[in-house]
């Protein structure tokens, strides 16, 4: 079985980290972790470093500034050794048993990437307008690259190591998520979807997506399709 290395981006996650470390501890795959704490507010970087004595797979990154999302996601890519990665937020919006199914058709040679998809699967929480801005971005994404996909803003992007290092990221934040998935298809590579199971959480929660992000996104977009980059 390859080895998975799971990239996970945190800021501002003290209250959620250890409980989804506590979901991903369950997983049966053969795994290194990687978080990187993107120089949070609270006691995010504290509780991780605890924890590597319960996790002692789990390498922690501390940036000494907030760089942000995509940041936080090249950070940890460095670190990886695994033949698969894949991207997972520190809060409990995503459930980490989706994995199974995640790693599947790249382990048994039929793919390289996959998208967790939470339009294909059992979603709830999700914002009406994030939900139609999701969409949207997705619209744009299969219009200007040539695809047919349901969920570009997933978390759960998977795919080999390699690919994903020969993209050469740059984007620092949420627009880490269109750059992946540009580059990706870019590439030839296809994306197949998997359903995913998606608990959203609220802003009082901590949920991070700002409206403004939808359009700087869209700008990424269009500068990926006519310049290759974001």
């Amino acid at each position: 079985m390859m080895l998975l290395s799971v990239l996970i981006p945190c800021y501002n996650e003290a209250a959620t980290i250890a409980n989804m470390l506590e979901r991903l501890a369950q997983i049966t795959i053969p795994m290194q972790w990687i978080a990187v704490d993107d120089c949070s507010r609270d006691d995010t970087y504290q509780v991780l470093q605890q924890l590597t004595a319960t996790y002692p797979h789990m390498q922690v990154v501390q940036h000494r500034q907030n760089r942000g999302k995509g940041a936080a996601i090249r950070t940890a890519l460095a670190h990886a050794t695994g033949n698969i990665v894949i991207i997972q937020d520190a809060d409990l919006e995503y459930d980490p048993h989706d994995f199974y199914e995640l790693i599947k058709p790249i382990e048994a040679g039929l793919i390289n990437v996959v998208f967790g998809s939470r339009f294909m699967g059992r979603h709830t929480g999700m914002y009406f307008w994030n939900a139609i801005g999701n969409k949207g971005l997705t619209f744009l994404t299969n219009l200007l690259f040539n695809c047919w996909i349901s969920d570009m803003e997933t978390c759960y992007k998977v795919m080999r190591t390699d690919i994903m290092r020969s993209m050469n990221l740059v984007s620092n934040d949420f627009r880490i998520e269109a750059e992946i998935t540009a580059k990706v298809l870019m590439q030839g590579e296809r994306i197949f979807e998997v359903p995913i199971t998606y608990l959203g959480r609220t802003y009082e929660e901590g949920k991070k997506m700002h409206p403004k992000y939808g359009f700087l996104t869209v700008w990424a977009l269009f500068r990926l399709r006519l310049l290759g980059r974001p």
